[in-house]
């Protein structure tokens, strides 16, 4: 796929203590991993922790699941600010916003419903984590690390680090869009390249 403009996207939430939520509970985002890729080009990334609102105080699930402290989210940036970085980045209103999984743009959305700010992006949304699902034939949606793992690969930095996880999600992007090609305009096979296809897909083996 050729396109000008992308911003892969990768937010961390607040979570409840346990099953039983805070009366009104939702997620708010609390730390903000992005790339920017014009013409197959990283241009920009930005990386910055976020203030919650509804739900300030962190709960002890959630600094250790995510090994984040309560102190950087209070010194993160308000969620105002948030939305006009991703304005910023998404100047001219068109670049295509990637994801893995759904929720990223779900929380965008529930937060800035409560924070009374317009949704920032009218582009193109995919998934790319459902997009991986259909391309390999899995039944089940698969972890992003996991998703690297089957790849060969050991994904970018820490897991359930915004930026590193954008950064792994980019990888894997390019890797599946790569075999989509490839699928696509297929050269003659000989022996030697079935026998090399086990590594391009580790799910045939």
């Amino acid at each position: 796929m050729k396109t000008d403009s992308l911003l892969i996207i990768d937010f961390e939430f607040t979570m409840p203590e346990g099953k039983y939520h805070p009366q009104n509970f939702f997620p708010e985002i609390i730390e903000a991993g992005i790339v920017k890729v014009a013409n197959g080009e990283v241009t920009e990334t930005f990386s910055s922790y976020v203030k919650p609102k509804k739900f300030p105080k962190l709960t002890r699930r959630c600094k250790s699941f995510l090994n984040i402290t309560q102190e950087k989210v209070d010194q993160g940036i308000a969620f105002h600010s948030l939305i006009e970085k991703l304005r910023e980045l998404d100047s001219d209103q068109n670049s295509v916003i990637i994801t893995w999984g759904n929720m990223d743009m779900k929380v965008l959305k529930q937060n800035c419903m409560f924070n009374h700010i317009p949704f920032p992006f009218k582009g193109e949304m995919r998934d790319l984590s459902m997009e991986y699902k259909e391309f390999f034939g899995d039944k089940t949606l698969t972890n992003l690390w996991k998703a690297a793992e089957e790849y060969g690969d050991s994904g970018t930095g820490k897991q359930h680090k915004a930026l590193d996880d954008a950064m792994t999600t980019y990888k894997l992007f390019q890797l599946v869009e790569r075999d989509k090609q490839y699928l696509e305009n297929p050269k003659p096979t000989t022996i030697g390249d079935r026998i090399e296809l086990s590594k391009v897909f580790p799910h045939a083996t």
